[in-house]
């Protein structure tokens, strides 16, 4: 009994670093079932420089808040006085800038919200991500031409990054040599700080991201093509539809999350097939189930835990529980994923899975753009991969991997032997 009051005891005390701590990493079914015991909204206490945060637990709320925010806004400058908005303009530093000015699509409401989809969403339509199918193909193929007669593939490095950067990169228009670069700055910038000094270490990192941001943007306006970026520039300059702030942010939003959730989708969807090689088989006996793995992999082991901030406008109550106006609520996806009272057995990974209506990717107005071209970069990934390398098995026991310590749910590397 005394064991059991500690443990709930310790999930009562749970913070906004318990979210990405390595043991909702290795095991987020028992941690979020923990969380999801506690009650529908968990107080995660202050967050230094940014403020109190709460967790909603449960996938009706998720869906609820997701769809009709009110009263919460994605727009912390609501929240400000025009004093205030006039100091948010006075940084020192990249990473207030950044936390500060940030003005993409994530952190803005309509009508800002709309105008600033609205510019890149034809570059994400399925219709148009299909038409990039013969390029994915490719590229996977290459990789694995790549590592065929080693035997061996370390599965982060030489597979699941290697493809969406590339392919964000040739959408976006970034040249091949820069893309490495990408991997070091948003590694740094995606690890969530708890300290002062990791506060200020961001800072230089950040500075250069945002400086390779300025002159990308200044070698498209003299030199468009085709692509995204261009399409952006071009919206800021002939139609004055993207303000600095804007245009920087869209394309820092557009180059971290363009690669990076997909990175660890197919990473650990590989994963939880090998766990599981009753649906792994399944999957290689019946390549049409592909799309409903991917469905049911984005629902088990979705890289993200948590949706955006959603800041509190004014005072309001949430089951019983007193949200302050500028308390931020975040939604917590993985948890909604793994509600038993919406998925029959969510503990269990099922790749036949019907009516899989998963939140890995959001809902409402805010729901991922990318959702398409993260789809077809997984299903060409992962039926590619173990089509042509059915032997794939972990090099390392299971208990051996190392889970990095960012805000996605990431391993740090992933050996294969075949």
């Amino acid at each position: 009994m005394q064991k059991v009051r500690q443990k709930k005891e310790k999930m009562r005390n749970v913070t906004v670093n318990d979210l990405f701590s390595l043991e909702a990493k290795r095991d987020p079914i028992r941690f979020y079932k923990q969380l999801r015991e506690q009650g529908p909204i968990i107080d995660l206490g202050e967050y230094p420089s940014i403020g109190k945060f709460w967790l909603l637990t449960r996938y009706e709320d998720a869906i609820a808040l997701l769809k009709d925010p009110h009263p919460f806004t994605r727009d912390r400058l609501k929240l400000l006085s025009p004093e205030e908005k006039e100091q948010t303009t006075r940084y020192h530093s990249a990473l207030e800038q950044y936390v500060l000015q940030r003005r993409d699509m994530l952190a803005v409401d309509p009508p800002d919200h709309t105008r600033l989809r609205k510019l890149v969403a034809k570059a994400f339509t399925p219709r148009m991500i299909e038409q990039m199918r013969p390029r994915m193909q490719q590229i996977v193929d290459e990789l694995i031409n790549a590592v065929e007669d080693k035997g061996k593939i370390e599965l982060i490095s030489e597979f699941a990054y290697p493809l969406p950067i590339t392919v964000i990169c040739e959408m976006l228009g970034i040249p091949a040599r820069d893309r490495q670069q990408f991997r070091h700055w948003t590694q740094l910038l995606i690890v969530p700080p708890q300290k002062p000094e990791e506060f200020a270490a961001l800072n230089a990192p950040l500075e250069e991201f945002i400086s390779y941001i300025q002159r990308l943007i200044e070698e498209k306006h003299q030199n468009p093509g085709d692509d995204i970026i261009s399409v952006l520039v071009q919206a800021r300059e002939q139609e004055d539809k993207l303000s600095e702030n804007e245009l920087i942010s869209s394309i820092f939003l557009l180059i971290v999350a363009g690669h990076e959730t997909t990175v660890n989708l197919i990473a650990n969807g590989v994963l939880e097939l090998l766990l599981h090689p009753d649906q792994l088989q399944l999957l290689q006996q019946d390549p049409s189930l592909l799309p409903s793995t991917i469905e049911e992999l984005l629902r088990y082991t979705g890289p993200i835990f948590a949706a955006g901030s959603h800041w509190a406008m004014e005072d309001t109550t949430l089951y019983g529980k007193q949200i302050r106006k500028g308390d931020i609520v975040l939604v917590g996806l993985t948890a909604a994923n793994l509600d038993p009272d919406v998925f029959e057995h969510p503990e269990k990974l099922d790749i036949t899975r019907e009516e899989n209506k998963h939140v890995a990717f959001g809902k409402g107005i805010h729901v991922c753009l990318g959702a398409p071209l993260a789809r077809q970069e997984s299903q060409i990934a992962i039926g590619t991969l173990i089509r042509r390398l059915p032997h794939l098995r972990l090099a390392v026991p299971p208990e051996q991997l190392v889970w990095s310590g960012s805000k996605f749910r990431a391993l740090r590397s992933l050996p294969l032997e075949f």
